[in-house]
């Protein structure tokens, strides 16, 4: 009797293993591999309704695709091909390097920014994220890669525009997460600013939210087992890097950004990293809005909060 319980709690146990394996290998395909990523499933899970800003995104769009810009490309430090699109505007000695977030590409999250910066005489590049867009790459870097891709590309708007060039990041989202965790290396003289919109802090603190508020389900083991599958396929583990981390380190002044009902990247984060950042910082939550939504709910605020910002930090 009681080694069949003994045999029986085994079994229970070894099927409770399997099914924890086979949950997390299900969670790391449809997060972390392109093949696997979709942009109407992000966009769902973000809960910002999009459909309220069509018209103003249609005459922003028609505007941003009728300046002069091109497909530029750069090589990754691990091999991949990148890809950007680049707006000269008229060869600015002015540039905003701006990252899109998660499962999107260069030419889509910036549609309704694209407006401010290219009146105000900013050049724009807008590069697709690793495993994103054109650009090449079999596994999302989630900042922690897409960083030193950065890096790449910041040096690309060095040999473009000279060493006079002056350069701001702008992130959203994962791009957000980016641009901060870049402001712990060692950046060019040539940068200036960061505006970090909705960025979380980590990939293994917004997973566990996502798993917790929308799938109400326990991050052990599930997130310990995609790290370390992670760690083996695309070369970092999920809490690598952390942006609330790296802006210890930061010298440049940083703007945060964040919906007040940002369900997806909880408005928290926002807090941890103001609080953990080391250089000149300003912080705007916009009431009311949801994730990434910020610019579309208050677009004065957030253009006066960027004016502030750059009068402060450019010529």
């Amino acid at each position: 009797m009681r080694k069949g319980l003994i045999k029986g709690a085994a079994a229970l146990l070894g099927l409770l293993a399997v099914s924890e394996a086979g949950g997390s290998a299900y969670f790391y395909r449809r997060t972390m591999k392109r093949n696997r990523l979709s942009v109407e499933r992000t966009m769902k899970m973000s809960g910002t309704d999009w459909s309220r800003y069509a018209q103003m995104m249609q005459e922003r769009k028609e505007y941003m695709m009728a300046q002069p810009h091109e497909e530029v490309w750069a090589r990754s430090e691990d091999g991949l091909r990148l890809h950007a699109s680049y707006f000269p505007n008229h060869g600015s000695k002015k540039v905003a390097i701006c990252l899109h977030g998660y499962t999107s590409q260069g030419m889509s999250d910036y549609i309704g920014l694209s407006g401010y910066y290219l009146k105000r005489g900013f050049a724009m590049l807008l590069p697709d994220a690793r495993a994103h867009g054109q650009s090449e790459g079999e596994y999302v870097g989630f900042g922690c890669l897409d960083r030193h891709d950065l890096m790449g590309w910041i040096r690309w708007i060095i040999r473009r525009n000279g060493p006079d060039v002056e350069i701001l990041l702008h992130g959203t989202s994962m791009g957000g997460a980016t641009v901060l965790m870049a402001s712990g290396l060692s950046l060019p003289s040539q940068v200036k600013g960061i505006v970090a919109d909705c960025g979380f802090t980590s990939p293994k603190e917004v997973f566990t939210h996502v798993l917790h508020s929308m799938y109400h389900l326990p991050a052990f083991p599930m997130i310990q087992i995609a790290s370390f599958v992670n760690r083996r396929k695309a070369g970092y583990g999920l809490d690598d890097c952390n942006a609330a981390r790296e802006v210890r380190k930061a010298k440049v002044p940083i703007l945060l950004i964040h919906g007040s009902e940002d369900g997806f990247v909880p408005c928290r984060m926002c807090g941890e990293i103001y609080e953990n950042c080391a250089s000149p910082k300003t912080k705007l939550i916009i009431e009311g809005a949801a994730h990434a939504e910020s610019y579309y709910k208050a677009p004065e605020t957030y253009e006066h909060a960027l004016d502030e910002l750059i009068g402060g930090i450019m010529k």
